[in-house]
């Protein structure tokens, strides 16, 4: 059975994590497909993009990383000093530039309608 995830990183030990993606069944996150020969160069700057976009969303921070043809790697620092900090408006904002407002929500804020 796998490690729950709040059993694998506890940030009072190590805050600066090494993070691993690849991709499966022979598929390419960037450069040639030797097997079809499509170009798949234009994904390397949409991970670079998403991952400067996210880092600045949550209190993370990018050390280091290296984006190859199937996978990628990253070296993160988790800053908790700084989520600490954030007031929940703070957090909500952040938030909601991911995940923006359904319609209902932005009904229910127009109208001042709390859901407890």
């Amino acid at each position: 059975m796998p490690t729950a995830r709040k059993d694998q990183v506890n940030l009072n030990l190590c805050r600066y994590y090494h993070c691993v993606s690849r991709c499966v069944r022979r598929a390419f996150l960037c450069g040639q497909d030797s097997l079809t020969g499509r170009q798949f160069d234009h994904r390397k700057q949409w991970l670079v993009s998403l991952m400067h976009e996210l880092a600045h969303v949550f209190a993370v921070r990018i050390c280091a990383y290296a984006v190859m043809s199937n996978h990628y790697h990253l070296v993160l620092y988790v800053d908790t000093e700084q989520a600490q900090s954030w007031s929940h408006q703070e957090v909500t904002y952040r938030w909601s530039q991911l995940f923006p407002m359904s319609k209902a929500q932005a009904y229910l804020k127009l109208n001042s309608i709390l859901i407890t």
